[in-house]
């Protein structure tokens, strides 16, 4: 237990720090600070001890140096019940402080700042507060350490009353204080890391930093707890960075297919259009001469699918769509678009008082550094770099007798883009830039075929086909052709690509290699 006698206050925050500094005076606590905190706690008209009394130096080298000096260092780090420290801090008059306040200078805050040079975030990196916050936290068996201001109160309440802080306490105000310390620390290597990734490829350790955003009610089934963390540092567009117009909270499954709705609408950024999401495959997706055309071609791809669907567009959301949202029954869980004109605010919320709107202006912004995509597994983390290869039609190799028409050449590119974001195997269907039919994460390919065709239905006569890898055998070919498929769009690679490519130029279809896999897990 720990009677709080002597506090260290130096913060760089100093929100409510005059508050909790008025309620140690009050408790009879002597308080020692440093620079710009003495000087605030001072003007307050509060009794404070500069540090740099105590230890008979000046702060030195811009305020670099005040605290790294050993009244302060071992004053923290002694062991009361040790009694050769003791004998140590008496023989170099040396009194003990009991409580530390701290937070650290602001690199996060200075490195975000435009055109910030490298000089300047190398000075906002703090080396007395980090040194003294783990000092005090090392020794939190006699120190309570506070870097957190929303424990100021529940402090202040406890030092008033004169009540000893107890084990426990300064357990959690310590875990906090390295956690603060390791933030920092992430944040700072982080910054330094610029280019040495690319040299590197990936780290030999790797390190991932996250803040909570929000606890959720349950994970993916309700007996599952569940929380949402944001990655620090990172602004690409994401859930993360969306603005909530409307709606209750988002649940774990929510968030996991918006971000898949996003993900694919990223990938379109040229004309109007929309994405179906169940699921975290698009059941989906098309492009039209306008937003609303776009959403009823998308919707009609497989309307019984939809029901409950979280839909994403790349344009703003205007009343005509809200209004086709609304008819026939339809039932939508999350909307997400770049914004949304007031008439159609009021129309979804009118019709759904729950359901989510999500606001992400900047959709198709891009980001500024390699991103990557982390799978953890059972002891540890897989992490590779996103999935970025986009091709055009110069990169499409045709390997058949016959060649995909221009109309072909498009639909074929539209659906490569989209089975990139379908489950393995993947097969999709699509005409005239319209998602007609899709199967997803079957063991076979022939399967994902069947399925596709079947939700595709008489729409397959003149479709095209995208494979998200290579066909080993040619009987997926021949379920293409009994549907009236056209062309087909996969990597290649295969050791029977001659079979395969025999079995299109007998039932004249174009065939056409990408000689890149989009293999989604």
């Amino acid at each position: 237990m720990t009677i709080i006698k002597r506090a260290l206050i130096s913060v760089s925050d100093k929100t409510g720090i005059i508050e909790l500094a008025k309620s140690l005076e009050a408790a009879g606590v002597e308080i020692i600070s440093t620079g710009g905190t003495a000087q605030k706690i001072s003007q307050a008209g509060l009794q404070v001890t500069k540090v740099s009394e105590l230890t008979g130096y000046p702060e030195m080298l811009d305020g670099s140096v005040k605290t790294l000096h050993p009244v302060i260092q071992a004053g923290l780090l002694a062991l009361r019940k040790n009694p050769e420290h003791q004998a140590e801090l008496k023989k170099y008059d040396i009194k003990t402080i009991d409580l530390v306040i701290a937070n650290l200078y602001p690199f996060a805050e200075t490195i975000a700042q435009a055109g910030v040079s490298r000089a300047e975030a190398m000075e906002n990196i703090d080396i007395g507060g980090p040194t003294m916050i783990r000092a005090a936290a090392k020794n939190h068996q006699d120190v309570a350490v506070v870097v957190d201001p929303t424990d100021y109160n529940d402090l202040a309440t406890k030092v008033k009353a004169g009540e000893a802080l107890s084990a426990e306490f300064k357990r959690r105000l310590a875990y906090k204080a390295f956690r603060h310390t390791a933030d920092y620390d992430f944040i700072i290597q982080e910054y330094l890391s610029e280019n040495i990734e690319q040299e590197q490829s990936f780290p030999e350790t790797f390190l991932i930093n996250y803040e909570k955003k929000m606890d959720l009610r349950y994970g993916e089934n309700p007996h599952q707890k569940a929380a949402f963390y944001q990655e620090k540092g990172k602004k690409e567009s994401s859930i993360t960075t969306a603005v909530q117009l409307a709606g209750k909270e988002l649940s774990f499954n929510n968030i996991n297919d918006a971000n898949a709705a996003l993900e694919i609408i990223k990938d379109f950024p040229d004309r109007p259009a929309a994405v179906v999401m169940k699921h975290a495959n698009p059941c989906g997706l098309a492009e039209g001469d306008n937003l609303r055309e776009a959403f009823l071609r998308a919707h009609a791809g497989d309307p019984l699918s939809a029901f409950g669907s979280i839909i994403a567009f790349n344009r703003e959301v205007d009343e005509n769509t809200a209004r086709e949202m609304v008819a026939d029954n339809k039932f939508i869980e999350v909307v997400i678009a770049t914004s949304f004109h007031n008439q159609a605010l009021d129309i979804l919320k009118k019709r759904w008082r729950n359901i989510r709107l999500l606001e992400i202006a900047d959709l198709f912004e891009k980001p500024g550094k390699a991103k990557y995509n982390f799978k953890k597994v059972a002891g540890g983390l897989l992490v590779q770099s996103k999935d970025l290869a986009n091709i055009d039609v110069f990169d499409l190799e045709v390997v058949t007798d016959r060649r995909p028409s221009p109309e072909e050449l498009a639909d074929l590119l539209f659906a490569w883009k989209t089975v990139k974001h379908v489950k393995s195997n993947a097969i999709v269907m699509a005409k005239e830039k319209m998602l007609i039919g899709v199967g997803a994460g079957q063991m076979s390919r022939v399967d994902a075929m069947e399925i596709a065709s079947h939700k595709a239905g008489i729409r397959a006569e003149g479709g095209v086909v995208a494979s998200d890898a290579f066909f080993p055998f040619p009987d997926a070919i021949e379920k293409a052709a009994q549907a009236g498929i056209k062309a087909i769009v996969q990597p290649g690679g295969s050791i029977r690509d001659d079979q395969v490519i025999a079995a299109c130029d007998e039932s004249g279809i174009s065939m056409v290699f990408t000689g890149i896999r989009h293999f989604k897990h």
